[in-house]
């Protein structure tokens, strides 16, 4: 989408803030991107959440949204028993256009993208909060079962 006579320099996001305030702080943030590797991605977090994380939130923008929908949707059907909260909002994406002709000036563009943050927890989180999603089961007994496999292997590492 560049525009002629132009080349991308740098392309930075502004930060913003935590959509879920109140997070402990031993939190792990996946930072999605568009041309991040699920395989990649899932690996890191699954080995994080098998060595007793209790807490992962994904987030992307602009075109990784989808990516980062899929990550949270694997981990749910993988990990199981998982309380879902999900945020959108939007960024601001500054990105720094140069001259490709000799002596022209540069120019910045501000572009405004969605953006998508999925909490996913193995403590219940509130469910009058907007964004919630219980976790999908079977039964209760299936979940008990599960946590307590998972808290078995934790002990067993």
């Amino acid at each position: 989408m560049g525009q002629e006579g132009f080349k991308k320099v740098s392309r930075t996001e502004e930060d913003s803030p935590c959509p879920f305030p109140g997070l402990a702080s031993g939190v792990l943030e996946m930072r999605v991107k568009e041309g991040s590797k699920i395989r990649n991605l899932m690996g890191f977090a699954m080995a994080r959440v098998g060595g007793g994380l209790r807490q992962v939130v994904f987030t992307g923008s602009g075109r990784a949204v989808t990516k980062t929908i899929t990550c949270a949707e694997i981990m749910k059907r993988k990990v199981g028993c998982l309380h879902q909260l999900t945020k959108l909002q939007y960024k601001v994406m500054k990105e720094v256009w140069g001259s490709t002709e000799g002596g022209g000036s540069g120019m910045t563009v501000h572009r405004t993208v969605p953006s998508i943050s999925i909490l996913l927890s193995k403590d219940p989180l509130d469910p009058k909060e907007p964004g919630y999603q219980p976790p999908q089961i079977l039964s209760i007994s299936a979940c008990s079962e599960l946590l307590t496999a998972n808290s078995r292997h934790q002990r067993s590492v």
